[in-house]
């Protein structure tokens, strides 16, 4: 632990959630900023912060803020992370990390030459399950993974004028949803060698559901459903050729899992305990990357460098279903 001072950037739902959960884990939130100073004063008394910042500028200026989480919607985390990292913060990005690869590369970039930790928000990747999995797939118990399947499937609002479906916020469903399967695929089975993406896009243009099927370097093949639009069974698979793990819904959560054997026989069943939601587990990581001086997040579960590689993966799904926002053109 570092003792590190947090300040959230923004006041929205997903910040809400965090501050919940910041207090739950006992760290050290001292700071929010809004657009207004009166969503920042409500936001404030509500979780018993003692800064409150009328503006993104003030928050990342205040001296007595160490690392700032930018809980902005996706079009806007790259002039929201490059404010706190330009005032020397280090900087937690909401998933997904940025709008496109190069929005990534430039906040790599920049925290690599002020010696800052540029993070991204994957909070599932810090849950204790999770960690869980990646122990025993390194323990060899799977034997090789040969595929990954997994899903984000919720029945969202459908009024084009929401957030979810207005491109110009980066609407749709896999920056919202989709990354985190793709994430999670990267994970398990690393970059994709070859992308092959489909999609069924609304009347706003923005995609409302997206299928992915990516082939891995050593052979193995991986699918991804994501949906705004129907509800599904938000479940995840990884097969090996010894043993296979199944996660239940919503596996993304706090949640369970069974490692099944190839004979049927289950050789371990786990269950989380977590309270709150588990987005502490994302901050105690930062902190810990911080106080080793892994400003490149060489020690994480998701390191910078890879975040800035699946942002070049969603890059590369909207290509090939034609999606494009409006500040890209």
């Amino acid at each position: 632990m570092t003792g590190l001072r947090w300040g959230i950037l923004a006041t929205g739902g997903i910040a809400t959630a965090f501050a919940s959960d910041l207090r739950t884990a006992g760290l050290d939130l001292v700071a929010v900023g809004s657009r207004s100073q009166a969503s920042a004063d409500e936001f404030a008394r509500r979780f018993d912060i003692p800064r409150a910042h009328g503006s993104y500028a003030a928050l990342a200026e205040d001296p007595e803020v160490d690392i700032i989480y930018v809980a902005t919607p996706h079009p806007m985390h790259h002039e929201d992370a490059r404010l706190a990292l330009q005032n020397g913060k280090h900087v937690l990005v909401e998933k997904a990390f940025t709008l496109n690869r190069a929005e990534a590369e430039d906040l790599q970039r920049l925290g690599a030459e002020n010696g800052l930790l540029v993070m991204e928000a994957m909070w599932t990747r810090y849950l204790p399950h999770m960690v869980r999995l990646r122990e025993i797939i390194a323990e060899g118990t799977l034997g090789e993974i040969r595929s990954v399947s997994a899903d984000h499937t919720q029945s969202l609002p459908t009024d084009p004028a929401h957030r979810l479906n207005d491109l110009a916020l980066g609407g749709g469903a896999l920056l919202d949803l989709g990354i985190y399967p793709i994430s999670f695929i990267w994970d398990v089975l690393g970059a994709p060698v070859e992308i092959s993406a489909t999609a069924r896009l609304v009347e706003t243009g923005a995609d409302a559901e997206v299928a992915t099927i990516m082939t891995h370097a050593n052979g193995a093949i991986s699918t991804s459903l994501s949906s705004s639009r129907t509800a599904g069974p938000n479940t995840a698979v990884v097969l090996g050729t010894a043993a296979r793990i199944e996660i239940d819904r919503i596996w993304y959560t706090p949640t369970s899992f069974r490692v099944i054997a190839a004979d049927g026989s289950v050789l371990e069943r786990y269950e989380s305990q977590v309270e709150g939601r588990g987005m502490q587990y994302q901050a105690l990581a930062a902190e810990g990357a911080v106080a080793a001086g892994d400003t490149a997040g060489a020690l994480l579960p998701l390191p910078i460098a890879e975040s800035v590689e699946i942002m070049g993966t969603l890059d590369e799904i909207r290509r090939q279903i034609g999606v494009v926002y409006p500040s890209e053109s």
